[in-house]
Formats: structure tokens, C-alpha cells, sequence
């Protein structure tokens, strides 16, 4: 059996189903992992969901922002953004069966000492304390309160971590960590609003030297962790550090999908032009 990790697919089907047949992916035998962002903004949301939905049993993934708003949606608590393009997922006959399932992935994944995330594990939190806030948020998300919580989930305060934080604000900060998170302060104090690469001029670092990468931090409890994201497609796979794993390289802006193999390192991309 072989392990492949794919970033953000985003509803790009076609890419997908080229870069597994690329490697010889093998339905009932191998495995895919996935980092989230399955839907949004790309051209085949619905295929794709079923797809996935289809494959379960070969597949692990965590849930991205741009899934937990596709549920969101569903809830009837949000109405669509105008780049949305999950019309055809909410006008399926057979939704409530794919957002159900939907419904049941993680916040965080863990296998043979690696971590899958959609967008990091803040510098403050050990792993052992990142699992125990994931499944906070995972066990309202599969219970019969799923929707008081996506009417709260939207927001970008609190923009830090505290153990004494409650109710739907401790939820939001949790989620935000998970699901949105790319620059913080050592702390996890989050820049919410700040996309760009690394390397940006007049990035957010020239703003506020205590920010960086939420995985450049020296300081993060879990700096010794294989962990694997997506969430930044402007990093284009690059990080810097060696345990630290972008996949989200930009197929949906037109640039290209990746695969990551879990045993051997290797990474195949496919272009998304």
C-alpha cells in the first residue's frame, strides 16, 4: 500500500483523477489523504464531493474552511459569497448524504508520526493539546448543535488563545487555528488578513516584526512534527522547514496540484492551466 497526500482540490476534479493515474493510484489498495478544501471556487464541486464520497474507505481527510462554509451553507445560516461555486452540492438530491459524511471528517489526522491539517497547529499548542481541541469542535460538528455553531463560527476574534475562553468564542478561535490560520505571533496571537508569501514585500513582518509563519516559529511546542497542510497556495509548496509540508500549490488560480507521497517523499504536480 502506498500513502498519497493531496492539497487543496477544490471541486478540480480532473486534475486529480490525472495525477493519481500519473502514479498508478490504486483504488482498494492505496490511500489517500487529503488536506482539505475539497470544494469551492473550482468548476466540478459536486463530482468531486461524490467522488470523494465514493472512495471514503480509501480516503482520509481533514475538513478546510471552504468545507465547514459549504456546511455553512447547507445550514441555512450563511448566504453564498459571490465566487462560491457550490450551487449544484446544496441542489443535489442526494446532499444531505454527502454533507452528513462530510460532517464526520476531522480537524486533525494522525498516522504513522505525521499530522494532516488544512492549515497548522498553532506555536503555543503541544500535539497532545491540538488533538484535545480538535475534537472540541469535531464533536459539536457531529452532534445535534452543528448548526448554532457555524451561525457562531464566522469572525476573526478572538485573534489569541486562552484556556479560559468558553462557548463559541473558544470554538471560533479553535476552528480559525485550524482552518484559516497562516501568519501569528509566537504566542498564536493570528493575522487573520495577511495571504501573501513569505517573502512579500512590506509583508505583514515589516508591520510587526513578531510575526512569521505559524511553522517558522523556533518556539512551537510541536517544531519536532512531520505536519502536513494546505490552506497557503502562495507558498507554492515551499516552506523552508524540512518537517513542515505545503501542498496547497494553487490549481484552482491555475497553477498546479500536488501529491505527496508519504513513504518515499516524492512529490508529482499536474498542471491546472
Amino acid at each position: 500500500m502506498t500513502t498519497w497526500v493531496v492539497g487543496d482540490v477544490q471541486g478540480c476534479k480532473k486534475p486529480l483523477k490525472r495525477l493519481l493515474k500519473t502514479v498508478g493510484f490504486r483504488w482498494g489498495v492505496d490511500c489517500l489523504w487529503s488536506t482539505g478544501d475539497i470544494v469551492n471556487r473550482g468548476p466540478k464541486c459536486l463530482k468531486t464531493l461524490r467522488y470523494f464520497h465514493k472512495h471514503q474507505d480509501d480516503i482520509r481527510m481533514v475538513l478546510g474552511n471552504h468545507d465547514l462554509h459549504l456546511l455553512a451553507l447547507a445550514a441555512g445560516v450563511r448566504q453564498p459569497n459571490r465566487s462560491d461555486t457550490l450551487n449544484k452540492i446544496l441542489a443535489a438530491p442526494n446532499r444531505d448524504i454527502l454533507l452528513d459524511w462530510l460532517r464526520q471528517q476531522p480537524l486533525l489526522y494522525r498516522d504513522r508520526d505525521t499530522t494532516l491539517v488544512h492549515a497548522g497547529i498553532p506555536p503555543q499548542w503541544s500535539l497532545y493539546e491540538a488533538e484535545g481541541h480538535a475534537r472540541e469542535v469535531e464533536t459539536v460538528l457531529r452532534g445535534p448543535d452543528s448548526r448554532d455553531f457555524f451561525e457562531h463560527m464566522y469572525g476573526n476574534d478572538p485573534c489569541s488563545w486562552s484556556e479560559s475562553l468558553t462557548g463559541h468564542e473558544r470554538l471560533r478561535v479553535i476552528t480559525n487555528y485550524f482552518t484559516r490560520m497562516r501568519y501569528c505571533d509566537a504566542s498564536g496571537t493570528l493575522d487573520l488578513l495577511s495571504k501573501g508569501p513569505l517573502s512579500s514585500p512590506g509583508g505583514p513582518a515589516a508591520e510587526n516584526p513578531e510575526l512569521d509563519a505559524w511553522f517558522r516559529h523556533r518556539s512551537r511546542k510541536t517544531v519536532d512534527e512531520k505536519i502536513l497542510f494546505g490552506h497557503w497556495a502562495s507558498l507554492q509548496g515551499e516552506t523552508g522547514v524540512d518537517n513542515a509540508i505545503a501542498l496547497d500549490t494553487g490549481c484552482v488560480w491555475g497553477n498546479c496540484m500536488t501529491l505527496y507521497c508519504l513513504e518515499t517523499g516524492e512529490r508529482v504536480t499536474e498542471s491546472c492551466a
